[in-house]
């Protein structure tokens, strides 16, 4: 999770040069195994987002060529970047998380119960789930993003919904 996308579009990228098709629309490893704890934390987060109002999308590639386990889009257009670790281990050896800030309103870890809190960084918000629900425990810090950053961003999560959408309903299509 959080890797390197195998396709790197250019921060200065505008909605007319972003890629498009395959390059562009990443196709997660889904679905996970149903023992995979990341996979139980992100549908649980997924569930209690969706009862909010705000949809996310599962290994979602952001220009700066880092992948976010669940980018998301609430009902006003807010754009919250959900890390999940499923270990302090994961934790410890993944600190990426700072290449997320400026493609998010709000960033948050999730992390299954048991999870030590204190590891988390105080100026992140925290989601506490399992694979049936979740809780935020602590609230994101707001950082409004640029219009044009979430003009350009809401284009690719459409045109990435709509590719993943295309491979559901047509399998034999070779993108």
């Amino acid at each position: 999770m959080g890797e390197i996308c195998s396709w790197y579009v250019p921060m200065n990228a505008t909605p007319m040069n972003i890629p498009t098709g395959a390059a562009a629309l990443v196709t997660p490893t889904l679905p996970r195994p149903a023992s995979d704890p990341a996979a139980a934390i992100t549908r649980g987060v997924r569930r209690y987002l969706a009862d909010h109002g705000i949809q996310g999308m599962v290994e979602f590639c952001l220009a700066n060529g880092r992948r976010a386990d669940l980018l998301c889009l609430s009902e006003k257009g807010e754009v919250s970047i959900v890390e999940v670790k499923s270990s302090p281990t994961d934790f410890k050896t993944d600190q990426k998380w700072q290449d997320y800030l400026e493609f998010c309103d709000y960033f948050y870890f999730a992390v299954a119960p048991g999870f030590p809190q204190e590891l988390i960084p105080a100026e992140c918000g925290l989601i506490v789930a399992d694979a049936f629900g979740a809780e935020i425990v602590r609230p994101a810090v707001a950082r409004p993003l640029p219009a044009a950053r979430r003009k350009a961003l809401t284009l690719r999560v459409a045109l990435a919904a709509m590719g993943r959408l295309h491979r559901v309903e047509d399998p034999a299509r070779a993108l």
